[in-house]
C-alpha cells in the first residue's frame, strides 16, 4: 500500500554554480536559498542516513541514484539529532513511499528539518561537471520568481569562503559528555572515550554491540578532562570540514594521548587528526569519496573490502613518516584508507566501518581496536 504525501505546492526552483552554470527545476523542502559545496554520493539506499551525517556540515549533497525517497523516513535511521548539511540535490523526489518503518515523506521531512533543496535537475550532468571541475560552491533557490537576481546570486556564490581552512566540528560536536548505552550489556565492558568531532550514532552503536562503555565528551576537551574518564582506549569520531583547521586545538589533547601510550581508533576526520599529530599532513581532494561502494585493499591480507565513505581530505602520502605503514588503500585512486603506528597502539581508517548505510566487510576493526586494548593493558594504578 502506498501512503500519500500532504506535500502538494511546489515552487521553482534553481542551482546556480559559481562558474556560471544554472540547473532550473522543482523545489523542495523549505522555501529559501541556501549556499554550500556541492558533493555528489553514488548510494542507491541509505538517503536518511546520508541526510542526518554531520560530515555534510556545510555541503550540499546530490544523490547520483536517479528515484530517491520511496521508504520515506522514520524514527530510527537518523545519525544525529539534527540535520547539518545546507542542501539537498536530486534527479527525482519521489512524492510517494512505502515502507512497514515510514512515518513521513521525504519532502515533508525536509520542509520540517527546514532544509531547502531541487530535484527534476540533470544530476548525470552535474556530477560530470563536478568529477571533471572539482568541488563546486553553489547556490540552491528555491522559489525563483522575476525578482530573483543571479548575477547577484552567483557573485555570492564566488565569493563564499567554502571548507577549505574551516574547522566544523564544533558546530556539531556535543556540548557536555555523556555515557552512551543503547541496550544493557550484564558482560564485562571496555572503557573508552569517543572524542565527537560529529560522531555518528551507528559507530556508536556498534561499540555499544562489541562491549565497550562508551563517553562521548566534546571536541575541544583537554587531555586533563579525558583522562579523569580513565579509559583503556581513546576513539577519534568521524566529522565535518578541514582537520587542518581542527587540529589547531584538537592535537593538544590527542598528542598527549599518544605520548602516555592509550590505544587510539580513528575514523574519517579522526583518522586525518591521529594523522596530523603523528606528522603526516592532509590535503583537499579534488572531488572526495561519497558513496557506499568504494573498493580498499586490506595491506596485511591482501583482501579487498567494499566499503562506505564520506570524505573529502586526505592524508598526504609523500607526507607519511616512516614509523607510520599504509594498512589500506583505495582501489579506485590509490589514496590512503588506513594507517597504523609501526610500534605503539595506534590505528585509523578513512572510511566509515559501520556502514549504514553500506556493506559490512569492515566490521572487524572493532574487534581489532578491542584485542589492541587487550594486549596493550596497562597497570591503571600507576597511570591514574
Amino acid at each position: 500500500m502506498f501512503f500519500k504525501s500532504n506535500i502538494t505546492n511546489y515552487s521553482k526552483a534553481a542551482l546556480i554554480l559559481e562558474n556560471g552554470d544554472i540547473f532550473t527545476g522543482v523545489g523542495v523542502g523549505k522555501k529559501g536559498k541556501t549556499i554550500g559545496e556541492v558533493c555528489f554520493n553514488t548510494a542507491m539506499t541509505g538517503y536518511q542516513e546520508a541526510i542526518t551525517d554531520p560530515s555534510y556540515a556545510s555541503q550540499i549533497l546530490m544523490f547520483t541514484f536517479p528515484h530517491i525517497g520511496i521508504t520515506g523516513v522514520n524514527k530510527e535511521d537518523n545519525e544525529s539529532k539534527k540535520i547539518y548539511l545546507n542542501g539537498v540535490i536530486f534527479r527525482s523526489l519521489s512524492n510517494d513511499y512505502s515502507n512497514w518503518r515510514g512515518l513521513n515523506s521525504l519532502n515533508s521531512w525536509l520542509k520540517q528539518n527546514k532544509v531547502v533543496g531541487i530535484t527534476d535537475i540533470n544530476t548525470r550532468d552535474l556530477t560530470i561537471k563536478i568529477r571533471e571541475m572539482g568541488a563546486l560552491n553553489a547556490t540552491i533557490v528555491n522559489g525563483v520568481d522575476k525578482n530573483t537576481n543571479f548575477k547577484e546570486i552567483l557573485a555570492e556564490t564566488s565569493k563564499w569562503k567554502g571548507i577549505k581552512n574551516i574547522d566544523l566540528a564544533k558546530k556539531v560536536s556535543c556540548k557536555l559528555p555523556y555515557v552512551y548505552k543503547n541496550k544493557k550489556n550484564s558482560r564485562e565492558l571496555i572503557n573508552i572515550v569517543a572524542i565527537d568531532y560529529g560522531c555518528k550514532k551507528n559507530i556508536l552503536d556498534l561499540f555499544d554491540s562489541n562491549n565497550f562503555r562508551i563517553t562521548v565528551v566534546p571536541c575541544n576537551y583537554k587531555y586533563e578532562q579525558i583522562i579523569k574518564h580513565k579509559p583503556s582506549g581513546v576513539f577519534l569520531s568521524n566529522g565535518p570540514g578541514d582537520p587542518f583547521a581542527t587540529s589547531k586545538y584538537a592535537l593538544k589533547a590527542i598528542s598527549k594521548i599518544i605520548q602516555n601510550n592509550i590505544p587510539i581508533f580513528g575514523i574519517c576526520l579522526g583518522h586525518q587528526l591521529l594523522a596530523l599529530a603523528l606528522n603526516a599532513k592532509t590535503i583537499k581532494m579534488h572531488h572526495g569519496h561519497h558513496g557506499v561502494n568504494q573498493p580498499v585493499k586490506y595491506m596485511t591480507n591482501k583482501k579487498i573490502e567494499i566499503t562506505s565513505q564520506n570524505h573529502g581530505f586526505m592524508i598526504d602520502i609523500k607526507s607519511l613518516p616512516k614509523h607510520l605503514r599504509v594498512s589500506h588503500i583505495s582501489l579506485f585512486d590509490k589514496v590512503i584508507q588506513g594507517i597504523e603506528h609501526k610500534n605503539k597502539p595506534f590505528f585509523s581508517i578513512q572510511y566509515h566501518p559501520e556502514s549504514s548505510p553500506g556493506p559490512h566487510d569492515s566490521r572487524y576493526l572493532f574487534e581489532k581496536f578491542k584485542n589492541l586494548i587487550d594486549k596493550n593493558r596497562y597497570a591503571q594504578k600507576k597511570r591514574y
